[in-house]
């Protein structure tokens, strides 16, 4: 098992905030979400980055 920092918990919980979230939000806004990976230097790997496109 890994070993998880403050900042690596913090992020893993509003990322699973923002999974709650988001779908409720989506669902009223309309348009396409487009979802990018990007390097995250502060937690040392990858992440998903998501976008609304009208």
């Amino acid at each position: 098992m890994t070993k998880l920092t403050r900042r690596g918990f913090m992020a893993s919980l509003a990322a699973a905030g923002a999974v709650r979230a988001v779908p409720i939000a989506g669902a009223k806004l309309g348009g396409r979400r487009i979802l990018t990976l990007v390097y995250d230097k502060s937690m040392g790997m990858m992440r998903a980055v998501e976008r609304w496109v009208p």
